[in-house]
Parts: C-alpha cells; sequence; structure tokens
C-alpha cells in the first residue's frame, strides 16, 4: 500500500462549506463538541483575513489532493513570552490514517520556520488515546494534566498538555510521507 501525499495550504473559498460543517454538525468534530456555532463565521473570518491572522490562523490537510481536515494555531502568552497553541480536526473518513501526526509535525516546522516561537502546544482529552499518540508520534512530550480545564457535555473535565520545542529532536518519520528519516 503506498503512503498518501499529505501537505498543508491556505484555506479557500471551496473550504468554507467543510468549517460550516464542523460549527454545525454534532459528532462530526468528535469529543471538541461544544454545541451548535453560527454557520457563517467561517465566510466572515475567511473575508477577513484568509484564516491567516497575527495572532491564529488555519491551514487545510490536504491528502492525496483532497480537503481531509485543518490545522490551527493560537497565540498564547506567559509573561512577556509568546508560544502557540495548536489543533487539528479531521473529517471522519481520514481518521486513522495516519495523517494527523504528520500535519501536526508539518505545522509545527511551518511555524518554527516563519515564527521567533520557542514553544508549541497541543491539548488534548485523557480519553483521546488516538490523538496522544498523534502528537509523541509528532515529537511532542506529555507535560501533564490541567485540572477542571475545559466545560463539555455538562460537566468540567481534564486536559493533557503536550509541548514541542524548538530544538526538540524532530519526529522519527518524515511528516510528508511517513519515510524513516535516513
Amino acid at each position: 500500500m503506498n503512503a498518501l501525499e499529505i501537505g498543508l495550504r491556505p484555506v479557500t473559498e471551496d473550504d468554507l462549506a467543510m468549517f460550516r460543517r464542523f460549527a454545525t454538525e454534532p459528532r462530526l468534530i468528535g469529543l471538541d463538541w461544544t454545541g451548535f456555532r453560527d454557520a457563517q463565521a467561517p465566510a466572515r473570518r475567511y473575508a477577513s483575513d484568509g484564516y491567516l491572522g497575527e495572532d491564529d490562523g488555519r491551514l487545510i490537510v490536504e491528502a492525496d489532493g483532497t480537503a481531509a481536515g485543518f490545522v490551527s494555531w493560537l497565540a498564547r502568552g506567559f509573561g512577556v513570552s509568546r508560544y502557540w497553541e495548536i489543533g487539528i480536526a479531521l473529517l471522519p473518513d481520514w481518521r486513522g490514517r495516519g495523517i494527523g501526526w504528520r500535519a501536526q509535525a508539518m505545522l509545527c516546522d511551518y511555524l518554527f520556520t516563519h515564527t521567533p516561537a520557542e514553544r508549541i502546544q497541543a491539548a488534548t482529552h485523557p480519553e483521546n488515546i488516538a490523538e496522544q499518540k498523534s502528537l509523541e508520534k509528532a515529537g511532542f512530550t506529555l507535560e501533564g494534566v490541567l485540572r477542571a480545564v475545559e466545560f463539555r457535555a455538562g460537566r468540567w473535565r481534564d486536559g493533557w498538555m503536550y509541548s514541542r520545542l524548538r530544538n526538540d529532536p524532530p519526529p522519527a518519520s518524515h511528516p510528508a510521507t511517513g519515510d524513516q528519516h535516513a
């Protein structure tokens, strides 16, 4: 079986239908569903900056030339320091195929290349084993538990925080193809 060709690209107007689906279809986004959202918000955001803002952004994850989902980043700070928090949302048909870890590793490479950030972090749910494995494969390290950090499905829940620093070793496999480094 041939490896999928994975890439990241800017959002286009054609991608807005997928963003509307994530905002209005329960369970499509999995554990991150927080209720119905404004279906017109994606078009307004796209019109303002094409999802490439100074403090946040999104890129489309493509698998073999098809939009499989998106990655996102958001500026965070601690004192005077600034770092990125990233996320990913893949459509159900593309999950479990090795796309997520590669896309997240590629996003880290992009952010480390084009911004001076030293740190990139990602949070996930304790029950999301697939995302935990994906983050670790993308070069992230588990830092710890954030107690009662998220209100979801009627109650407060813990989260797990992962990070990757600029000088951490790169992932063991090449993110675009999954091939092992030479």
